[in-house]
C-alpha cells in the first residue's frame, strides 16, 4: 500500500482520486491547492504526489520546481495530473521534473497503474 499526495483545486476531482485511491487500501491525502506542500511533503513523506497544473496561487509547475529545488523534496516522486493534455504539455511537465505524466480525463486503472509504478 501506499501513501499518496493527491493535490487539485477541483474538490470533485479530489474525491474521484481518493476514491480510487482507497479502493484499493492506498492511504491517501488531499489538499486543494499548493500552499505548504513542500512542508506538507516533509511531514507525510508520501510515496507519490498526483499535482493537478491549473490551481489557484500557485500552479502546478511552480510547485514543482519547487520541489526539484528542496533537498528535502527533490527525490519525491510526482506524477502531473493536469486537464492539459498535448504533448507539449507532457514534454514541459517532465522537463519541470515531473516523474510521470496523466493527463484528465483518466480511467481508475490508469490512475492505479501509474501509483503502482512508484511503490517500493
Amino acid at each position: 500500500m501506499a501513501k499518496v499526495m493527491v493535490v487539485d483545486d477541483a474538490y470533485s476531482e479530489l474525491q474521484i482520486m481518493e476514491t480510487i485511491l482507497r479502493s484499493v487500501g492506498h492511504d491517501v491525502l488531499t489538499y486543494l491547492d499548493g500552499e505548504q506542500l513542500e512542508e506538507k511533503i516533509v511531514k507525510e513523506r508520501p510515496d507519490v504526489v498526483l499535482l493537478d497544473i491549473v490551481m489557484p496561487k500557485r500552479n502546478g509547475f511552480e510547485v514543482l520546481r519547487s520541489l526539484r529545488k528542496d533537498e528535502r523534496t527533490k527525490q519525491t516522486r510526482v506524477v502531473v495530473v493536469s486537464s492539459k493534455n498535448q504533448e507539449s504539455d507532457r514534454v514541459w511537465g517532465m522537463r519541470q521534473g515531473a516523474d510521470e505524466y496523466l493527463p484528465k480525463p483518466f480511467t481508475s486503472e490508469q490512475l492505479l497503474t501509474i501509483v503502482r509504478r512508484f511503490l517500493k
